[in-house]
């Protein structure tokens, strides 16, 4: 063979090596952006260990002080699971969420059209159970102050409808918008009838921000990974990346039929 030849066949061995090097590259890449876009919002890295540990006890949405008032109609262990739909449904949906976090708004936004049909028809009934982990991360109290409105809300019957509006109008993760009682009260008027003198003083006195203060402590010793975090009958669901609303009424009619 000649030098020639030879030098052209290892050039193009470089080449191929090049290119494959560039496509693991942008494949690495893109798993990246799939992961920090849309699974959760995480608590498991070191750093953050580290920061919820060193404040633990003194961030706002850990340390309300006074007695645990429980929302009305509150359920399960220390009646810290807000409950949608009706309670002879077959199939319990389990979610622990954030309303400051985005992962829990792409969770909502993609699965709420099926979730409501699921509880409206009987077949399920969802289990909310809020959490601060945001406050926890980034600081501030947008977490601790829109799960007491939405602890408010369901002493009013409205929890769902209010429950929704703040996801559809969740800020951006870093805008701490939810802190203002005033701003969680103006978007409780897109609820009608929500907003009388008895939810007002519920938000602005805090009523339920020990019961949201002990609803996080448990996500925290329940050794959950980040939010949302969603268990369909116990079993977590929503790692599970074939996951689609479709699959998830599949499960929940599979699920019934035993």
């Amino acid at each position: 063979m000649s030098e020639k030849n030879r030098d052209g066949k290892r050039n193009a061995r470089d080449r191929l090596a090049v290119e494959r090097e560039k496509q693991r590259a942008a494949d690495r890449r893109r798993r990246t952006l799939i992961v920090g876009a849309s699974v959760v919002c995480v608590l498991g890295l070191a750093a953050v260990i580290g920061i919820v540990a060193a404040n633990s006890g003194k961030d706002s949405g850990s340390t309300a002080s006074g007695p645990v008032v429980a929302p009305s109609g509150a359920q399960g262990k220390d009646s810290l699971a807000i409950p949608v739909g009706k309670d002879s449904a077959k199939s319990t949906l389990t979610v622990w969420e954030d309303f400051r976090c985005p992962a829990c708004k792409a969770f909502e936004t993609t699965y709420r059209p099926t979730i409501h049909e699921l509880t409206d028809s009987g077949q399920m009934r969802v289990e909310y159970h809020l959490v601060t982990l945001i406050d926890g991360n980034l600081g501030g109290s947008g977490s601790k102050r829109a799960a007491n409105a939405a602890a408010c809300a369901q002493d009013a019957g409205k929890f769902r409808d209010y429950h929704d509006v703040l996801y559809e109008n969740q800020p951006e993760e870093t805008d701490d918008a939810y802190s203002s009682n005033a701003k969680l009260i103006e978007l409780a008027g897109k609820v009608p009838g929500l907003v009388t003198p008895t939810f007002r003083a519920c938000v602005n006195d805090g009523t339920h921000d020990s019961w949201v203060a002990k609803s996080n402590k448990a996500f925290q010793s329940g050794g959950f990974s980040g939010t949302p975090t969603v268990l369909l009958n116990g079993k977590n669901i929503y790692q599970d990346s074939t996951l689609t609303p479709a699959k998830l009424k599949q499960m929940v009619e599979e699920a019934n039929k035993k």
